[in-house]
């Protein structure tokens, strides 16, 4: 895991260093399961590119996620996911770094309906998620939690959750 995240931080500091600034951006996240598989995503978002609540504390915006998702280790067989989701964050002033918080539902589709111990029943699933990070010279980085569930369609619905820390900057 330690081999993964620093690979994963030297990409993406390379990364940052040439990218081009566009209305797209891209997140890369390493983390871990609740029963330790390991995850990597990458992601492209695009800013709402409007903002509500303005006030000298902070403003809501958001942007719309999609990712890939890769979940592999010894607890499980190797998976992967595919989601979208329009994600909401509260973003607090700030002149060089900007805290905020995000929430966001979104669907994901699973390429296996077994994961770990877990029986997810469909390959649909809903993405809840909750985060938190600072933003820093159009780039962010932040921790990450996101569940999945397919609410009850078919039984059983025990879904799964993922903790990552990411890095996102412009494409």
């Amino acid at each position: 895991m330690k081999r993964l995240l620093s690979s994963a931080a030297v990409m993406t500091l390379t990364f940052g260093a040439i990218a081009p600034a566009s209305a797209w951006d891209v997140t890369l996240a390493a983390g871990v399961t609740r029963e330790s598989t390991e995850v990597v995503r990458l992601g492209l978002q695009r800013d709402f590119e409007r903002s509500w609540w303005q006030s000298p504390s902070g403003r809501l915006t958001g942007y719309w996620d999609g990712g890939y998702t890769y979940w592999f280790g010894e607890q499980s067989a190797s998976s992967h996911s595919l989601s979208v989701a329009p994600v909401f964050v509260y973003e607090f002033a700030g002149a060089t770094l900007r805290p905020y918080i995000e929430a966001g539902i979104g669907v994901a589709l699973f390429s296996s309906t077994e994961h770990e111990s877990h029986d997810l029943s469909t390959a649909f699933q809903f993405e809840d998620r909750l985060g938190f990070g600072l933003r820093f010279a159009g780039q962010e980085i932040g921790l990450r939690a996101i569940h999945y569930s397919n609410a009850g369609i078919k039984n059983p619905n025990e879904g799964a959750e993922t903790y990552t820390l990411h890095y996102r900057t412009a494409f």
